[in-house]
């Protein structure tokens, strides 16, 4: 392992989730890889998307802004990359980001460099990477609260989020996607992985669908660790427990092994079902207080940083 500070983390998400995450990473390490799930079919990013045949750029756009630097430069850039425009005509409610990364990739031609250099221009603390190099749909079964409902297919990461009713499984499309080369390289190469937290049916498991990213997760010499949602999301996992997470987790990644189960105790009204659990896939469970004092179901990135540095100090030992 090595010194503070020097560690080699990979985290694994996607949207606000994986944004807090970095947020909190790039207080603790200087070696920060995001890689980035590639589904989104919303908003701006699902505009760009159906007129221009790319990569969805929200998702990847989020993880550099929570890498900027807290100076002036990297907070300017950081507000610039997120600014949506306001009008009443096409440009309404794309962000400036997405515009950004999207005229690198066309100049470029290629993924991978457009977003390191729009990296360099931002000061990013870190790389940011797609979990794939080309657009991907989730795929959904969705039940609802009679057993006897074998479910409906519902496509689409929007329409996965929004659906009413209890979602059983997911998958991917186009099925056994490529993924990103420098993506598995770097979950190979970490000390630590951090999965989640974030929407974990459309965000967190995605990453575990795409055959040669399973495969390095399964591989890698790295530790493990899954970072749990403060709060159930409405819709995705709506009366989820902290123990239903992991459940599905381990149903979508079968032999899937950890180290860490970080959770909020004001989070975990059963300790003892949610160490069963974690022990299930060989990890520890880790309490530690990660939420906002003003009680919102958000992740306060200090409180969080410090339980990073705590678990990856107790890694050295």
């Amino acid at each position: 392992m090595r010194s503070a500070g020097d560690e080699r983390v990979v985290a694994l998400g996607g949207g606000h989730g994986l944004a807090a995450s970095l947020s909190a990473l790039r207080r603790v390490t200087r070696n920060v890889t995001a890689v980035v799930t590639v589904a989104d079919d919303g908003g701006s990013s699902g505009r760009l998307r159906r007129e221009l045949g790319v990569l969805p750029p929200g998702d990847l756009r989020m993880a550099l802004a929570a890498l900027c630097g807290d100076d002036q430069w990297g907070q300017t850039w950081s507000r610039v990359v997120q600014h949506r425009f306001r009008s009443e005509g096409e440009l309404h409610d794309h962000a400036v980001g997405n515009l950004l990364i999207v005229a690198l990739w066309e100049l470029l031609g290629d993924s991978v460099v457009g977003l390191d250099w729009v990296g360099r221009l931002l000061g990013a603390k870190g790389r940011v990477l797609p979990m794939s190099l080309v657009p991907l749909d989730i795929e959904a079964v969705v039940c609802s609260d009679d057993e006897k409902d074998e479910g409906r297919a519902v496509r689409g990461q929007v329409a996965v989020a929004t659906a009413v009713g209890r979602v059983s499984h997911i998958s991917l499309v186009p099925d056994s996607p490529p993924a990103c080369p420098e993506a598995v390289q770097a979950v190979l190469e970490a000390d630590w992985i951090v999965l989640g937290p974030g929407s974990w049916f459309s965000s967190v498991i995605p990453h575990l669908l795409v055959p040669e990213l399973a495969a390095a997760l399964q591989a890698t010499t790295a530790r493990r660790l899954v970072a749990l949602n403060l709060e159930p999301q409405e819709g995705e996992t709506a009366g989820f427990s902290p123990q239903a997470h992991l459940e599905v987790l381990g149903r979508h990644a079968p032999g899937l092994a950890l180290d860490v189960v970080l959770v909020d105790p004001k989070t975990a009204p059963d300790v003892v079902a949610l160490e069963r659990e974690a022990a299930g896939f060989g990890a520890r469970l880790a309490l530690a207080p990660v939420g906002r004092s003003d009680g919102s179901p958000r992740h306060d990135p200090d409180l969080l940083a410090a339980a990073f540095r705590d678990i990856f100090a107790s890694g050295r030992i």
